[in-house]
């Protein structure tokens, strides 16, 4: 590009220049000359540190990212339930912002042998931000306490591989019907022939 639109260092419309003669401005205060608005014609230069405005850009971007933190929230065996959805929405507050969420629910004297009613206000919370939460850590008994921990977002769905078809069955030819096969006629045997009395016999008698 043989010439450029220039702004100072200072922040001044210089006009269209030569962009040799940009960048030997720039060198004379030992900056770089940076294309601001490469769209724009002649193409928008600037004089400037481009490390340090590299360095501001990314400090005011970390401003922005928010580090997650984990939140606790605490209550009783006996909490009712006004007192629970108050407690849920709060959480429901911190999680939108990315931070995890401990629940601690103290337990004292006789309330330790009550850890049913306990862990169904565990279940309550978890399903009541069942939408925008999943358990990172279910719901345990640490002494005289007990915690569950909740992340942001919901729990990833497991796939399950498709289960393979059944063979289909293979088609057999029809079978004709077997036709009854009538027995061989017994040949009928001959007659057997009368004895005759031998003629030596005779004559003796």
């Amino acid at each position: 590009m043989p010439q450029v639109r220039l702004i100072d260092h200072e922040g001044t419309q210089v006009g269209v220049v030569a962009t040799l003669e940009a960048l030997r401005m720039a060198r004379e205060v030992e900056m770089d000359l940076v294309e601001v608005a490469p769209t724009e014609r002649p193409p928008v230069c600037r004089i400037m540190d481009f490390g340090k405005q590299k360095y501001r850009q990314n400090k005011k971007q970390k401003k922005h990212v928010h580090e997650q933190q984990l939140k606790e929230l605490r209550l009783r065996p006996n909490t009712d339930d006004h007192d629970l959805e108050v407690k849920i929405k709060k959480a429901r507050e911190f999680l939108k912002r990315g931070d995890r969420v401990q629940f601690t629910m103290m337990m004292r004297g006789r309330e330790r042998f009550h850890t049913d009613m306990a862990l169904a206000s565990m279940r309550q919370i978890a399903d009541g931000l069942a939408d925008c939460s999943h358990i990172e850590r279910a719901a345990r008994a640490e002494g005289r306490r007990i915690t569950m921990v909740i992340v942001p977002g919901k729990a990833p769905s497991i796939v399950k591989p498709d289960k393979p078809a059944a063979p289909a069955p293979v088609a057999q030819p029809p079978q004709q019907p077997v036709q009854p096969v009538a027995p061989a006629p017994v040949p009928a045997s001959p007659d057997p022939a009368p004895v005759q009395p031998s003629a030596g016999l005779g004559g003796q008698a």
